[in-house]
């Protein structure tokens, strides 16, 4: 069965976010994963992850300004530069924190370059980020994102993204693949998970609709754990949705489709 990581940006939201990492190993968890590290010391997330006996999963590259709505800057061609600190950035984090992944976010399409242009952008910097983040020993995976949620996401299909992994001709450059991103874009989610496993590095989940936690939508996600287990997925799975009402309270779908 896929070991399963709390999402610490989604879950566990009712306490400050170095809390969080108490609750979940209360909550049994034994990996975390959230969106940035950044706001606070590495230091200081790493001794709470030492605390609590959990293991650092993942986190994304620096992803522009969330709070004003940028989802990602890694298709613009006029913030190369900057992405390219931000790389820098996170290997410095997940040295100190121990994880050996990091995820690249797209971003939403800039207005004004063309196909091309923004393109060559994305796939040029993720040459750079999996060459650095190779040297440093830690993966890069890149997530397909719906536009549902995000519109003009610029990344948003398997397909798209195995044609990208292509132009980019790295050997460190796998995918997180989203299962609630990708029921809303493509579905036909076993086949593709056993289709692409190889480059599949991480997986996430939420229930759909609502992007509330397994049990509570159209995604039969008892036989989607058990078929990962069948066809040898060894990575995390990483819990990311929006509790229905609190993490606690809907916590018992672990138990329900047999996931502990």
């Amino acid at each position: 069965m896929p070991r399963f990581a709390a999402n610490l940006s989604m879950l566990f939201t009712e306490v400050d976010f170095l809390d969080r990492f108490d609750a979940a190993a209360q909550a049994g968890f034994s990996g975390v994963e959230y969106l940035f590290p950044y706001d606070f010391p590495a230091e200081e997330i790493k001794a709470r992850l030492s605390t609590h006996k959990l293991e650092q999963v993942l986190f994304n590259l620096p992803a522009g300004d969330w709070a004003k709505g940028e989802r990602g800057i890694a298709c613009h061609p006029d913030r190369v530069e900057e992405f390219r600190a931000g790389v820098d950035k996170a290997i410095a984090y997940a040295k100190v924190l121990g994880n050996t992944q990091i995820n690249c976010l797209a971003g939403i399409r800039p207005q004004g370059p063309d196909c091309a242009t923004v393109e060559k952008t994305f796939v040029d910097n993720l040459k750079y980020a999996a060459e650095k983040l190779q040297a440093a020993g830690i993966k890069l995976v890149m997530e397909m994102i719906n536009t549902r949620d995000i519109p003009g996401f610029y990344l948003t299909t398997t397909k798209q993204a195995l044609a990208i992994r292509e132009k980019v001709g790295s050997s460190n450059l796998f995918l997180q693949y989203d299962i609630y991103h990708m029921q809303i874009m493509e579905g036909d989610l076993a086949r593709s998970l056993e289709g692409n496993l190889a480059v599949i590095n991480h997986v996430q989940l939420a229930d759909n609709p609502g992007r509330n936690e397994p049990g509570t939508g159209e995604i039969n996600y008892r036989f989607l754990f058990a078929h990962l287990d069948r066809i040898g997925y060894q990575g995390w799975v990483g819990c990311e949705y929006k509790p229905a009402t609190t993490t606690a309270a809907g916590l018992g779908w672990l138990k329900t489709h047999n996931a502990i």
